[in-house]
């Protein structure tokens, strides 16, 4: 049975290895600094919304259709029952250690033909591409062809090897050699 003075102790105990942690821990921060900034949680990618580059934006015309524009740009991300006429694209992309994109396009509608649009500069697709490539390496572009030659040596490595012949099986007998299952039918 457990005494009420141990139940203490072992609790004082406890309080004492964690602020003697804690205290440690503190330390070894104030004593190198550097190792907070070393340490940095992990923060996912944020794509939000609708991207809309250059070349979809040069694809609209005046007079185009509703649907013709939804089929260019896509469904809008704000559509208001306040503002019928209003399409809203907004982009937002957020990486951790580099600066937010934001992009806003406004599309406007007289009844049900487009009237105009007003856009953020926009990127190229490529120029968008590039934005979100996380390796920043040499730059260089593996090469996406084999050399007649590369692909003989694929074929000669892939190319199956002939095993010598198994030997043939031996036939099943016709008759059988097991005794009777039932030992009232034997014969």
């Amino acid at each position: 049975m457990n005494h009420p003075s141990s139940r203490v102790r072992t609790a004082r105990l406890a309080l004492l290895v964690s602020v003697g942690i804690l205290g440690a821990c503190s330390s070894v921060t104030e004593r190198l600094p550097s190792v907070t900034s070393l340490v940095t949680p992990y923060r996912i990618d944020i794509v939000q919304g609708n991207v809309v580059t250059r070349e979809q934006a040069q694809a609209l015309r005046t007079g185009m259709s509703r649907e013709q524009v939804r089929g260019i740009l896509g469904s809008p991300l704000v559509a208001s029952v306040f503002h019928a006429d209003r399409w809203d694209y907004v982009f937002s992309f957020s990486r951790q250690g580099q600066p937010r994109q934001q992009r806003k396009v406004a599309v406007f509608f007289k009844g049900d033909v487009l009237d105009r649009f007003e856009a953020d500069e926009l990127p190229s697709e490529l120029e968008f591409v590039a934005s979100l490539d996380v390796k920043r390496g040499t730059g260089k572009t593996p090469v996406l062809e084999a050399t007649e030659e590369q692909l003989k040596k694929f074929e000669e490595s892939n190319r199956p090897r002939n095993p010598a012949p198994a030997p043939a099986a031996e036939p099943a007998p016709t008759t059988s050699s097991f005794p009777p299952l039932d030992p009232g039918s034997a014969r």
